[in-house]
Order: structure tokens, then C-alpha cells, then sequence
């Protein structure tokens, strides 16, 4: 048992460290002040936002960007709230250039099929994707455009074609959004260290960027849009094959987007299996065997309980595993967190690892059943 274990977690060890040396190889991007050229054109999926339009509308309106240089595309995908009215509102009194269309359901994906019909509307060379409940800073698109134009000076032909951006949880320190918060951490680890490593594995479409061309060069979402989750780990596969020097991550303060956490353990259950039931459909080995090592180990974390009562002589041997476990997670996330700006004192996290193990075990069976629900509609494999 203590020999298992020991490899398993010792696999698991060497990932998250390999992962946090990554991320220390990405640089961190202070953008200098330049004349915009690049124009964007923000793509938002949404289905019943009432509640998160006010905030994303009033972070739209705070842009300091040259009006002419984007324009917002909202995808309406059948909302039965007041979701519709709120964005014609502005629609009308704003000065921005928001325009808003009816998703046309043609898959089995209802958020690929709104975010093609953004881009078939769209009138710049320039796609980014984010959602109705995320906010973001005044110099979001600043970024974006110093990022774009300082990568496209360097040599042998690095212009970026896709551009992911960091994602930030907000967290009112309750257990079931500071867990959220720290999880999502992790994935931003996850996510930034992978690209250090030159495999990336992870991308948020809530922060997205990516040319319409390249959209285009590599038919779109054609090939998986009969899975409904994926508009962002799919594409990037796909951007990765055909030009891989050519994407990036941005790590920059001012190119966070913040989007909130879900509101009850259940959600977030929902959401974690939605987005784990797009894993057997990946092409990325190193992606596919991480995510088998993460739910391998943490079922052994969770089994290590067990193990020292059948062993209680090997008492301090399975300490010493638990605490290695904790403590790597412990620096993977506090890495993260450091780049987002939050502190995560190390009293508050022993109880994160555990909950994290569960839900990682509860939604792999419930994601291996292939039956999840997601805003009111029902998904199967």
C-alpha cells in the first residue's frame, strides 16, 4: 500500500512542480503606453443574466478605448429573464457599439453556435470571447493591443494568433467561494504553467482572444461542437496544431477578467462536470495524463485516512504523504495567487485539499455517466 502510494503521489508531485517551474517562465507583461491599432470584437454568449448584465455592461462602458476600435457582439441564447431588455437599454443610450442577434441552434453545443454567429457578424480582424458575468478592468483592451503589437515586432514570425488571458474567481470568503477562488487558482497554475512548458493544456473562453482568420483556417469548431462544453480547450487544440508558435498566454494584471463563483455546491458540481466531460475528447496526451493523475491521486489522498488505520505502525509515513500533498498544492496556488494579487494564508487552506478531492471524484463519476445540466438544459455524451 505505502509503495503505491508513494509512486503515485511522488507522480503527482513531480507534475505540480514541473507545472510552477512553467509558470515562473512565463514573464509578467507591463505593457508600455502606444497608439491603438488592433480592433476587437467581443463576442458574449448569454442565457438568463439579469442578475450579472448591470456589472459587465457598466465595465464595457468604462473601457478607455477608441469607440471605432471595437464593437460588442451580444448572443442572446434564448433567455426568458429580463436579459434581452437590459442589453437594449444600453443598446440605446450608450455610446458604445453594441449590437445584439439571436443564437440559431444548429448542434448539440448552444455556446459554439452563438459564438459563430458572433464572429460571422463581426466586423474586425480580432475575436474575443468573455461571459455575461465577468468584469474587467478600463485598460482590458490596452493590454490586449500592447501585447499584439509588442509580439508582432519580434522575430521569426511569433505574431500571436490566439491569446489567453488570466481568469480571476472573486471570492467573499465564504468556504464555498473561497474554494472556488483557490480552485480556480490552481487552474490558472495549471493553465500558465503548461504554456512555460510549451504544451498547453488549459484556456478560459471567458478571457479569449484569438484572429478570425486562424478561426477560420481551422474550420471553426467543426469536429467537436457535438460535445457542448469546450468552445476554448477544443480551439486551442486545434490553434496548436496548425500554428504553434503562434499562441500565447498573456500574463498581465491589466488583462484579468474577474467572473463569480457558483452560487451553491451543487452548481458548482454541475459546472465541474460540464467541463470535465469534454476530457475524454481531447487529442493532448500530456492533457488526457494529467487528468488521469489528478483523479488517481486524490482518490489516494482520500484513501490515505483508510490506510493508517488498517497500518497504524506506518502512522508517520502517511503523515508525511498527506502533508507533501497538501504543501505542493499549497505552493502551486499560492504562485497563482500571487500573480492575481491575493494572499492565501497557509491556516486557511488544510481544508481545501480535502474538499477538493472529493468533488474531483464526484465529478469524475458523474461526468463518466455522461448526464449533466447546465442553466436549465440537459446534456448527455
Amino acid at each position: 500500500m505505502i509503495t503505491v502510494l508513494l509512486i503515485l503521489l511522488g507522480l503527482y508531485l513531480c507534475c505540480i512542480w514541473i507545472l510552477m517551474l512553467g509558470f515562473s517562465r512565463i514573464p509578467v507583461f507591463h505593457p508600455k503606453k502606444v497608439v491603438p491599432v488592433t480592433r476587437f470584437s467581443i463576442i458574449i454568449p448569454c442565457r438568463d443574466e439579469q442578475e450579472n448584465l448591470p456589472a459587465l455592461l457598466r465595465s464595457l462602458l468604462k473601457l478607455d478605448y477608441p469607440s471605432d476600435f471595437y464593437e460588442v457582439l451580444f448572443i442572446n441564447d434564448g433567455s426568458v429573464d429580463a436579459s434581452e431588455t437590459i442589453i437594449k437599454r444600453v443598446l440605446e443610450t450608450s455610446g458604445i457599439p453594441i449590437k445584439l442577434f439571436q443564437n440559431k441552434r444548429i448542434s448539440n453545443s448552444p455556446k459554439k453556435d452563438a459564438i459563430s454567429q458572433g464572429i460571422a457578424h463581426s466586423q474586425f480582424e480580432w475575436m474575443i470571447t468573455t461571459d455575461a458575468d465577468c468584469e474587467f478592468s478600463k485598460d482590458w483592451l490596452k493590454t490586449l493591443d500592447a501585447y499584439i503589437q509588442n509580439e508582432s515586432k519580434k522575430k521569426n514570425q511569433c505574431e500571436p494568433k490566439m491569446i489567453c488571458g488570466p481568469v480571476l474567481y472573486t471570492s467573499d470568503n465564504s468556504f464555498l467561494q473561497l474554494f472556488q477562488q483557490l480552485d480556480a487558482f490552481s487552474l490558472q497554475g495549471v493553465t500558465v504553467g503548461s504554456f512555460g512548458l510549451h504544451r498547453p493544456m488549459l484556456g478560459n473562453g471567458a478571457n479569449l482572444t484569438y484572429r478570425k482568420d486562424a478561426f477560420y483556417a481551422v474550420n471553426g469548431f467543426d469536429g467537436n461542437n457535438h460535445i457542448a462544453s469546450g468552445d476554448d480547450i477544443f480551439l486551442l487544440e486545434k490553434m496548436w496544431d496548425k500554428f504553434p508558435e503562434n499562441i500565447k498566454f498573456l500574463k498581465s494584471p491589466g488583462a484579468i477578467v474577474s467572473t463569480k463563483p457558483q452560487p451553491t455546491w451543487q452548481a458548482l458540481i454541475n459546472q465541474r462536470t460540464r467541463w470535465a466531460s469534454k476530457t475524454s475528447q481531447q487529442k493532448n496526451p500530456f492533457s488526457l495524463s494529467l487528468g488521469i493523475l489528478v483523479v488517481v491521486a486524490n482518490l489516494a489522498f482520500l484513501l490515505v485516512p483508510v490506510a493508517m488505520l488498517l497500518h497504524f505502525q506506518d502512522l508517520l509515513v502517511y503523515l508525511f504523504l498527506l502533508l507533501l500533498k497538501i504543501l505542493s498544492d499549497y505552493f502551486l496556488i499560492r504562485q497563482s495567487a500571487n500573480f492575481f494579487g491575493r494572499d492565501i494564508p497557509i491556516w486557511k487552506f488544510p481544508a481545501f485539499p480535502v474538499a477538493y478531492s472529493v468533488v474531483v471524484i464526484i465529478v469524475f463519476f458523474k461526468a463518466w455517466g455522461g448526464r449533466y445540466t447546465w442553466k436549465g438544459r440537459a446534456f448527455s455524451k
